[in-house]
């Protein structure tokens, strides 16, 4: 929370936040996530990465699953289930839809 203080006092446009609520009590991950939404309501670029699956459904729009450094998926918000991002994160691209990448595509 104390890092994100900082970060709304410099007013960047893009936050990098790697597993945020890791090791958090349930209130204060309730209020990261409000901080995060808020912040993403006003325009703030937001990249998330967490193993937390409830987390990465509830916070984003877009979603990239990388598995071993590598792209193996895109879906929207409305696209991604528990189901199809655990199937990517398995290595399994059958059956979901979205935009699914292959090898170090982006590098």
């Amino acid at each position: 929370k104390i890092a994100m203080a900082k970060w709304l006092a410099s007013e960047c446009g893009i936050l990098l936040l790697d597993e945020p609520t890791r090791g958090v009590d349930v209130g204060a991950k309730a209020e990261i996530h409000a901080l995060i939404d808020d912040l993403a309501r006003e325009g703030a670029a937001i990249l998330l990465i967490s193993s937390e699956l409830p987390e990465v459904l509830n916070l984003s729009t877009r979603i990239i699953v990388l598995r071993e450094g590598r792209q193996m998926g895109e879906l929207s918000r409305a696209e991604a289930s528990q189901e199809s991002l655990m199937r990517l994160m398995a290595g399994v691209r059958q059956g979901v839809t979205g935009r699914q990448g292959f090898g170090n595509r982006g590098r």
